[in-house]
């Protein structure tokens, strides 16, 4: 077992009363799924969760940054999730869904 294969094992294990949990393997990651809903990528070892207006100041104020999938790209609507909330199950699953909702928004936006 690889090093991101245990962390995204601990990351799933973290999650797991998370309502509809999938998790997919993208490109050299992993992507994170509620039912349909994408909410968050684990990168390099490193999770990142989907933010939006009302929730990335939270993610800003810990010093946290955008998600990079190369060099010349950075997505600004993933930030890295703070160490301390990895560690805390219950505080992960509080950030999660606060990513799925942000997910949840920006899809209902595109539908209108």
């Amino acid at each position: 077992m690889t090093h991101a294969d245990s962390f995204k094992d601990f990351i799933v294990d973290q999650l797991r009363d998370v309502k509809g949990l999938r998790v997919r393997r993208m490109f050299s990651g992993y992507g994170f799924y509620s039912d349909e809903v994408f909410f968050g990528i684990i990168s390099k070892a490193r999770l990142y969760f989907k933010t939006d207006a009302r929730t990335r100041q939270a993610y800003l104020d810990r010093g946290m940054r955008a998600f990079r999938p190369n060099p010349k790209q950075e997505l600004q609507t993933y930030y890295e999730v703070p160490v301390e909330v990895l560690e805390d199950r219950d505080e992960l699953a509080r950030w999660a869904s606060e990513a799925i909702r942000s997910a949840t928004r920006k899809q209902l936006k595109k539908k209108r």
